[in-house]
């Protein structure tokens, strides 16, 4: 057994004894995931004061809410369609609260640069969401990329608790597009071959009908 993957069971137990424990506590998993908004919502404001290393430790503590609320709607037998849908909503406000306490940040101590690289990584950060959201209204699942929200969020705790966050935010307004374009160029492809299916389908059925009215 490696290292990294040690260090993963370890977690992931600890992780199943939280979630044991929130289930008995009865506590619904949609009052979960708004918690870990509110925790967020701290964090921003603490970003926005310049306080990084005491956001990244906020962070974790609402990351630890956003993993453990849909294992709470399994474990409970709560899972719903509107619980998803609740989820994915909370999530991309989580987001945006943590990029606008940074640009709170950055504009008070008059950054006009990472102002505006902080907008680029908001941007990519909704876009990254909304392209799998659309795609998968066309194609079965476009779970493609180099970067979805977990990742999106470990790099934003590094960042913080590290004072590393202008390296993060290059990180991840380039591999956030990034992964924009591949999403797109992936359903592209996908509903390439979908409509070349269809138009096989279409041109072998011909014949058929011919041979029919004949």
């Amino acid at each position: 057994m490696t290292f990294t993957r040690a260090i993963g069971l370890s977690c992931d137990k600890i992780v199943q004894v939280i979630v044991r424990g929130l289930a008995l506590s009865k506590i619904h998993p949609n009052a979960l995931t708004l918690i870990g908004l509110l925790i967020n919502a701290c964090a921003a404001v603490l970003l926005g004061m310049g306080n990084f290393w005491a956001a990244g430790w906020v962070i974790t503590g609402a990351a630890i809410f956003d993993m453990v609320d849909g294992r709470v709607a399994r474990e409970t037998h709560q899972v719903t369609r509107f619980g998803g849908f609740f989820d994915s909503v909370v999530d991309r406000y989580s987001d945006l609260a943590l990029l606008m306490g940074l640009l709170v940040y950055y504009g008070s101590i008059n950054r006009s640069f990472y102002v505006v690289l902080t907008a680029i990584v908001m941007t990519a950060s909704v876009m990254i969401s909304y392209t799998r959201s659309r795609s998968e209204n066309t194609i079965p699942k476009c779970k493609v990329g180099f970067l979805e929200r977990p990742e999106r969020i470990v790099l934003f705790i590094i960042g913080a608790l590290f004072n590393r966050m202008a390296a993060v935010l290059w990180v991840i307004a380039v591999l956030g597009n990034l992964t924009v374009v591949h999403r797109m160029i992936y359903t592209w492809q996908q509903t390439k071959h979908l409509e070349d299916a269809q138009l096989r389908g279409v041109k072998e059925a011909q014949p058929a009908r011919l041979g029919q009215t004949t």
